[in-house]
């Protein structure tokens, strides 16, 4: 893998977020569509495109991270949880949860999230001949530095329920079907998912220092309950990804310039 490459990829989950006022003057300009956007609104007026990449069916699993709070703005997800790198957007259904919901489950081993806090988890899939590793490096190779990514997006409730859904059950596990790394199960029931062409996100990218690479988005547009404790048994049991805890969000992009439309 190129230095260069890994340093880009890296950036994606560490750094923190500028807080000065951006204006036209100081946006990023010459870079692809951005992310996260509010995927109700379908303008943009980027008008660099790239091919879409095609199905996760047609892909290799490469990284499964969280955020803590939802990247985008959505339907089910529109509270905003404020600026910076812990910001971002609540379900809409978090201040509706009973005290069973959000009662303290102890000391976990995955960390930066409690009952009642949102996150959003991506599946990344790449076009590259790579499988599930840890950090988005995984998700290119020396012969593949420049693959087609496409990230699956859901945004979950965490509640400390054992009835509610189990993240082990969107794991990796060592799935592998027609020769492709896949998860176990992709989240459904929460909407058809808004697909658009975006960019890689993480708190050390803003509206005025933009991602150069290629995404191909696919965010389910409502939220759903997610039990704690099946995220701990993920970290717990070790993961493919040596994930163990949830990351910071990228504020959202709102200058059209840095939107591709939605179809």
């Amino acid at each position: 893998m190129r230095p260069a490459t890994k340093q880009i990829f890296a950036l994606l989950v560490t750094g923190c977020l500028s807080t000065v006022p951006v204006t036209a003057e100081t946006l990023c300009t010459g870079y692809g569509p951005q992310t996260p956007r509010d995927i109700t609104n379908k303008a943009g007026t980027n008008a660099r495109t790239f091919t879409l990449a095609p199905d996760v069916s047609e892909l290799n699993l490469c990284d499964i991270h969280t955020h803590t709070n939802a990247e985008h703005k959505g339907p089910g997800f529109s509270i905003f949880a404020g600026e910076g790198e812990h910001g971002g957007f609540k379900c809409n259904e978090t201040d509706q949860l009973t005290a069973a919901e959000l009662k303290d489950p102890g000391e976990l081993a995955y960390h930066g999230v409690k009952p009642g806090d949102t996150i959003e988890v991506h599946w990344v899939y790449t076009s590259c001949d790579a499988g599930p590793g840890p950090g988005l490096g995984s998700c290119l190779t020396d012969a593949c530095a420049n693959p087609q990514l496409r990230v699956e997006s859901q945004v979950f409730l965490v509640v400390n329920d054992p009835k509610a859904l189990d993240f082990t059950d969107f794991a990796y596990e060592g799935n592998i079907v027609n020769g492709l790394y896949q998860a176990k199960a992709l989240p459904t029931g929460t909407g058809e998912p808004v697909r658009f062409a975006g960019s890689t996100t993480g708190p050390s990218y803003t509206q005025k220092a933009c991602s150069p690479l290629q995404v191909t988005w696919s965010v389910r547009p409502q939220c759903a309950k997610l039990d704690i404790n099946s995220l701990n048994r993920w970290a717990e049991n070790g993961n493919a990804f040596k994930e163990d805890h949830s990351h910071g969000v990228r504020q959202l992009v709102t200058a059209p310039e840095l939107l591709a439309p939605i179809d």
